[in-house]
């Protein structure tokens, strides 16, 4: 899957609140069977059953999303993104795996490309050379240029066709890849259910998909440290943030990589290269939706900066925090509306 992020809790006003007779408290659910990366639920709650049975209907839906989107493994009977990469026919599938793959479609048209779900057969060699060299260390290497243009030649989003609720890759040696967007679409569908349902005063962490559901029972909106990349140990975050029904997401170069001849190789490709995007440290996201945010925090990780900040000033209700290689800060119009 896509990037580990970057972004930690920090929870600098009391725990518990009393009001109106009321006594609420903040409760937290860990879990590592989603997405391959870790999960957070927390939430503030007068009763910690009630806590607990909401907790179990989240992580429901996330292993519904789990199995639905893993390119990696096989589930019997559920027609997952596993199960189109390795058909030769038209395939029907649940919904909410078309619904994804049309969302996906969009945010390629948005970004010019620059996220593109169809970039499996590049991605899948990048993936297998960077396992490679994490389990063996001395015999890393790098990708032939020469076998990721050929893969390159099958990376036409054009070959993914949707009708209905069947898909199909008309491109036989085409391959899915949404590592992009898939976490972030998942969260933002739960939280979406979770506003429907009244289960407000919650904060899911989906392996740095942040997305807050309502306020904190103070009306205080969610504070959130994001984590500095420049290693610094005197200063552990970058910035505090302040949102409330909004997502933050973050791409970075820093945790995700591997070593070839002392030079470090990240896992965000650039779809124009073929290698690893350069020019960042990390690119932060602020959007209502986490869906939106973790597809542009993978697309302007791959812009230059101006053409980045140039992109994000066309789009509404979008913030963005750009850290470059160099250590410095930019800042989108007004992202610094939301530190603390």
């Amino acid at each position: 899957m896509k990037k580990a992020i970057c972004l930690c809790l920090t929870f600098l006003l009391s725990l518990t609140f009393t009001g109106c007779r009321e006594k609420y408290e903040k409760f937290t659910d860990y879990s590592f069977d989603y997405f391959d990366t870790a999960t957070s639920i927390i939430g503030f709650e007068k009763d910690e059953s009630v806590f607990k049975a909401n907790c179990e209907k989240i992580k429901a839906k996330l292993g519904e999303y789990h199995k639905l989107y893993t390119i990696y493994s096989r589930y019997d009977g559920v027609n997952n993104l596993y199960s189109i990469n390795t058909a030769h026919t038209p395939l029907e599938v649940d919904g909410k795996i078309t619904e994804m793959l049309q969302f996906s479609k969009e945010m390629y048209d948005l970004t010019g490309g620059k996220v593109n779900v169809a970039m499996g057969s590049v991605l899948s060699i990048w993936h297998n050379y960077r396992t490679q060299g994490i389990d063996n260390p001395l015999e890393a290497r790098l990708p032939d240029m020469d076998i990721l243009r050929e893969a390159a030649k099958h990376t036409d989003i054009k070959g993914l066709e949707i009708k209905g609720n069947t898909v199909s890759l008309t491109d036989p040696e085409s391959r899915l890849d949404v590592g992009a967007i898939a976490k972030g679409y998942a969260t933002e569908q739960i939280a979406l259910w979770m506003e429907k349902e009244g289960i407000t005063g919650y904060l899911l962490n989906v392996g740095g998909n942040i997305r807050t559901v309502g306020n904190r029972p103070d009306g205080k909106k969610w504070q959130i440290g994001l984590e500095n990349p420049n290693g610094e140990e005197s200063k552990k975050y970058s910035e505090y943030l302040e949102l409330t029904d909004s997502a933050i997401v973050t791409s970075g170069s820093y945790q995700r990589f591997y070593t070839v001849q002392g030079k470090e190789y990240h896992h965000i490709i650039d779809p124009e290269t073929l290698m690893p995007a350069k020019g960042y440290k990390m690119v932060s996201v602020i959007n209502p939706s986490s869906a939106v945010a973790d597809a542009l925090s993978t697309a302007l990780f791959c812009m230059d900066l101006n053409d980045g900040k140039k992109f994000v000033e066309s789009l509404e209700n979008t913030e963005v925090l750009w850290i470059t290689e160099d250590g410095k800060k930019h800042y989108s119009k007004n992202f610094k509306d939301y530190i603390k």
